[in-house]
């Protein structure tokens, strides 16, 4: 965020500099720029390309997910059937049963384990793909526009400057904007 800010202050004194070269002494222009602001968090979360790739990434995981959801409820039997028989099984029963518990407890923890980290890089491809085409429709705003830069992810940004809703909007039409 610091560098940004120093990217942006440097990038005015440098504007500054030019016009007070190009112009006459002591009668240089005021230097100002257009700014915008575009909020990545509301994009990957309301624009429809997103939802679509949510949605896209939850029907591909859905068998997997149930998949877990029955061996978490069998490993839930296992264990409240060992609590409620254990005082009445013989020794090797007990232990077989603790064995049988203890090899699907491992592996269930795989399973969820590959299930988060499939999950995750498939979320993050999709992801980035919005991301990709949002980072067109900016550039294409700011070139129609005529804006001298766009900040993304910002502790504070003015509404007046903030331009997320023409970027969602562009995304949603699945078109580059309109002027």
């Amino acid at each position: 965020m610091i560098r940004l800010l120093v990217f942006a202050a440097a990038f005015c004194a440098a504007a500054a500099a030019a016009q007070d070269k190009g112009g006459a002494a002591g009668a240089a222009p005021p230097t100002t720029g257009k700014f915008g602001f575009v909020n990545t968090e509301r994009i990957l979360r309301d624009a429809l390309p997103a939802q679509r790739a949510q949605k896209k990434i939850e029907v591909e995981f859905q068998k997997r997910d149930l998949e877990l959801a029955r061996l978490a409820d069998q490993l839930k039997r296992m264990q409240e059937e060992l609590d409620k028989n254990s005082v009445t099984m013989s020794e090797t029963q007990r232990r077989a049963k603790e064995r049988d518990f203890g090899d699907l407890n491992r592996e269930f923890q795989r399973k969820q384990r590959e299930f988060r980290e499939d999950l995750n890089q498939r979320r993050n491809e999709e992801l980035a793909q919005v991301v990709e085409h949002a980072n067109r429709v900016i550039r294409l705003i700011a070139e129609q526009e005529k804006f001298d830069i766009i900040f993304q992810d910002a502790v504070f940004a003015s509404p007046r400057i903030d331009i997320t809703d023409k970027v969602i909007k562009a995304l949603d039409q699945g078109k580059p904007p309109a002027k």
